[in-house]
């Protein structure tokens, strides 16, 4: 697979002004194997910076960010819509590809991501907005338990719903909410320790 541009007249039409739903799109890949190109351009870089915001290696994101959609492609006819974006289901067979990566190959967690949220992190948690605190986070994160990160990546960086991070995660949106505060909490006396260093 290859992202690339195709005019839009060659993809499925998903109403009568032309334009594609996301439904139409997933109807023409179970039909069609080779109409499963048009979910692949259309979510590839989201995916690809969901996997590099975690990974300390580009080759090893694109590598994971391909075997999302081979595992998707194959699996698409057993794939059942629910009201959520077709999204949450390339996330949650991310989530499980990046947990065998770091499983088998004992790869190393990274964190990617830019300022402008790890001052949203920050800023929900009542702290100064100054880059020491933000770097502070961005340190304090690399503590997280693997299933932690995942919540507060999705939440912050990719500025998802409760309700479709519980999907993705298996949990209840208020159970996700909840979890999400705790985490929160959790991190704040990490930051204190690491601006009480840099003093």
């Amino acid at each position: 697979m290859q992202a690339r541009s195709i005019s839009s007249h060659t993809m499925p039409q998903g109403s009568a002004s032309g334009a594609t739903s996301e439904e139409a799109l997933i109807t023409a890949a179970k039909q069609k194997p080779e109409n499963f190109r048009f979910l692949y351009e259309k979510y590839y870089e989201q995916i690809l910076r969901f996997v590099y915001q975690r990974l300390t290696s580009k080759d090893d994101a694109y590598d994971v960010t391909q075997q999302v959609f081979i595992q998707a492609m194959v699996s698409l006819p057993k794939y059942e819509m629910r009201g959520l974006p077709f999204s949450s289901w390339l996330y949650r067979i991310a989530i499980n590809e990046l947990n065998q990566l770091f499983r088998k190959e004992k790869k190393t967690r990274g964190i990617n991501c830019s300022e402008v949220y790890l001052k949203d992190i920050a800023q929900e948690m009542e702290q100064p907005l100054h880059v020491a605190h933000e770097q502070a986070v961005g340190e304090a994160m690399t503590h997280l338990e693997e299933e932690d990160f995942q919540l507060v990546e999705m939440r912050f960086f990719e500025k998802r719903p409760f309700k479709e991070i519980g999907e993705i995660l298996g949990m209840s949106e208020a159970a996700t909410k909840m979890k999400l505060y705790r985490i929160l909490d959790k991190l704040k006396p990490i930051i204190s320790k690491q601006i009480d260093r840099q003093n």
